[in-house]
């Protein structure tokens, strides 16, 4: 997983270059808490334009992020979703909490 802190937006991108399990979770979770906790950034975002498999373990690694991310007031949302994915993220309700975000187009 690579990130990326955008200063002038106090935006925190985290793109996600791995499949989502069980395993790869436990690595995302740490670095994502170390980040989002060392810049305190206004808005973060994971974007899964690499990720071609994620089982439900993803999702529990989301939603502690959101709720971490909640803590610093801080926004969370999603970009780049596949359509698998996307299912995923459908079928678990987790949209209702956690945007998608268009067009995320940064340097």
């Amino acid at each position: 997983m690579e990130s990326k802190f955008y200063e002038e937006d106090k935006l925190l991108v985290f793109k996600i270059t791995d499949e989502i399990d069980d395993y790869s979770v436990q690595k995302i979770r740490r670095k994502a808490d170390y980040e989002i906790e060392r810049y305190m950034p206004k808005r973060v975002i994971f974007d899964f334009d690499c990720v071609t498999f994620m089982d439900s373990a993803g999702i529990g690694m989301i939603i502690g992020r959101y709720k971490f991310a909640n803590m610093i007031g801080a926004k969370l949302e999603v970009t780049n979703l596949s359509a698998s994915v996307k299912k995923i993220f459908e079928m678990s309700g987790i949209l209702k909490l956690i945007p998608i975000s268009k067009n995320l187009q940064l340097s």
